[in-house]
């Protein structure tokens, strides 16, 4: 998924690749974050989510641990935090407030171009509230 937003972003013309890659911890694969952690991306994901009181079994030590302490120190609190700000809104503004939670055609590509026209109508509906609510 990081390779397919890099390409996007090359193709627009931003060639400098992130320093940190936050995600939530549906996102948990250890040798995926080994890999980004291999490549010089400090990476940020949880490997509890939040619905569960203490670890994982077994999910104890090594990475794991590292990840939590991580995660817990004063600069991964700031850079975990600022994924609520930037990401989770415009998932709240379409699943809560536009009532859009799934998808109605099926295949990849059918889906894909449905994501993108909800996502276009959600920056649209963006710009026109900016627009009404600055006439001048």
């Amino acid at each position: 998924m990081l390779d397919h937003a890099l390409d996007h972003l090359k193709r627009h013309g931003i060639g400098q690749p992130p320093e940190v890659v936050v995600a939530d911890a549906g996102y948990w694969h250890t040798r995926q974050i080994t890999a980004l952690r291999a490549r010089g991306l400090q990476v940020l994901v949880p490997p509890d989510g939040g619905r569960r009181d203490g670890a994982r079994p077994g999910w104890t030590k090594d990475i794991y641990e590292q990840m939590r302490h991580t995660l817990q120190s004063d600069t991964g609190r700031v850079l975990y935090g600022m994924r609520k700000i930037t990401i989770e809104p415009v998932y709240g503004q379409i699943k809560h407030n536009r009532a859009i939670t799934h998808f109605m055609r099926r295949g990849r590509a059918a889906v894909q171009s449905e994501w993108r026209l909800i996502t276009a109508s959600h920056n649209l509906l963006k710009l026109h509230t900016h627009w009404t609510a600055n006439p001048a």
